[in-house]
């Protein structure tokens, strides 16, 4: 994929984002791709998340197909007659959004109904096309969103819109049309596989039209860049973490000092250690890292703590570099147990890292801890990890007692790792509820000490 460098971004006063092009030179982009690649749904998502910055254009030839009820492929004469007439309106429009200082975003273009009509044999449309587009502004970029033929016939079944429907005899040499098109232009195309998770897609849209999308806290209050959250296995961590996401986002922010989560959890990376180890076993070979323990899995290897730890930092440090921590807050879950469990976790986490964190651990009884780890461990629901349970014997061994209160004694106060002073409060989390009414105040005088300590730290001396 063709890339374009882009400067620093810079805020949108009043608003909760911040959005930029690329290059100043680039405001009029084109989005093309064969039928149901999702070129209506992405620039429909750009344009809700950058309202101060993004204007979209629907696809021209489908606007005037839907407003005048022609008949795309049998009414070809009448859909370039109208075309003509709709060109004018179209180009005071794009002309009306550039002057506005905005990204003009266009679904599809005439050239790509040019391809269309070479394939269909229209040579209506072919005639009038040189003429049509010369009253249209030339696009800065065209964005195309690649799909095999194959997944562009799929989806168009399943969309349920016959009235669109082309076969993929007609899309091939559609394909090869607009291919040529390109060539003898010499435009300026950018080429994204969108033949991918949507997200995916999304991102790597945005990334190619340099938009960035940053939330700033709706209150204005100072936030936690990074969150380090502690504590055993179901002391009460992601009851945490639910019960931050559900609030509103001015009240996190106001009540508990947080912005929007990203949040980071070693246990996926174990589990998934263990499918691997279930993997190899079927294969009639030995299981690297863990043995099955009551229905469930026990850790052999111990150095595992060390690569998940390893892969945490990796994994901090890559969404560091890309703001994470700026306008949010990134927030790292993990428990650690053992005469040096936490003090190691620490060791091996980066400078870069810890000079911005805070640590809130969860702090229950090894008892309360197995209490609640069995209650949620569902028999039925097994191969989902959110239902894990830790065996007793597995407990016991790594769990049983950390180093938490011997590297933090008091309930709050300054870790020393290698010069740097990182803030941290203990939290008891017992008696265990689910009452908004009793989490709230008790996540709030945590979070509003070790904010006061997280501040002091950071201020000027």
């Amino acid at each position: 994929m063709s890339r374009v460098t882009r400067p620093e971004p810079v805020a949108l006063s009043g608003a909760l984002y911040h959005a930029v092009v690329s290059e100043r030179s680039i405001r009029h982009v084109v989005v093309e791709g064969l039928p149901a690649v999702g070129k209506t749904e992405i620039l429909a998502l750009l344009a809700r998340f950058y309202p101060q910055s993004v204007r979209v254009l629907p696809e021209l030839v489908k606007e005037v197909v839907e407003a005048e009820g022609i008949d795309l492929f049998r009414e070809r004469e009448r859909l370039t007659d109208a075309l003509r007439r709709a060109g004018p309106e179209r180009a005071r429009r794009i002309r009306e959004i550039l002057s506005a200082d905005h990204l003009c975003l266009e679904e599809s273009h005439l050239g790509v109904h040019c391809a269309y009509s070479q394939a269909l044999g229209d040579s209506s449309f072919l005639r009038a096309y040189e003429d049509l587009a010369a009253r249209l502004p030339e696009p800065d970029l065209y964005l195309r969103l690649d799909l095999p033929i194959a997944e562009s016939i799929a989806r168009q079944a399943a969309r349920g819109t016959p009235q669109y429907a082309i076969d993929a005899s007609r899309l091939r040499q559609f394909l090869d049309e607009l291919t040529a098109w390109h060539d003898a232009r010499r435009t300026r195309l950018v080429t994204i596989d969108a033949d991918r998770p949507a997200a995916v897609v999304v991102e790597a849209v945005e990334r190619a039209l340099g938009l960035d999308y940053a939330l700033d806290c709706a209150s204005g209050e100072p936030t936690f860049g990074v969150l380090l959250l502690l504590g055993r296995p179901a002391s009460g961590k992601s009851e945490f973490i639910d019960f931050m996401s559900r609030l509103p986002a001015d009240e996190r922010a106001a009540c508990h000092h947080l912005g929007p989560l990203e949040v980071i959890d070693d246990f996926p990376i174990l589990w998934r250690k263990f499918e691997e180890d279930d993997a190899w076993e079927r294969l009639g070979r030995p299981r690297l890292h863990s043995r099955r323990a009551d229905d469930n899995y026990a850790v052999t290897d111990d150095a595992i703590w060390e690569f998940l730890i390893d892969r945490i930092d990796a994994a901090a440090r890559e969404r560091l570099a890309r703001g994470a921590g700026s306008a949010g807050t990134l927030l790292i879950e993990f428990s650690r147990g053992g005469a040096r469990g936490y003090a190691d976790a620490f060791a091996a986490l980066s400078d870069d890292l810890l000079s911005r964190a805070a640590v809130l651990y969860v702090s229950v009884s090894f008892e309360e801890s197995w209490r609640r780890n069995l209650a949620r461990y569902d028999e039925n629901r097994r191969s989902g990890i959110l239902t894990h349970s830790v065996p007793r014997e597995e407990m016991e061994r790594t769990y049983g007692a950390d180093d938490w209160t011997r590297l933090a004694p008091h309930e709050s106060g300054l870790l020393d790792v290698r010069g740097l002073r990182i803030p941290y409060v203990t939290m008891g989390n017992e008696p265990e509820s689910t009452d908004p009414r009793v989490l709230g105040p008790r996540y709030g005088r945590a979070l509003g000490l070790l904010f006061a300590l997280w501040e002091r730290r950071r201020a000027p001396r």
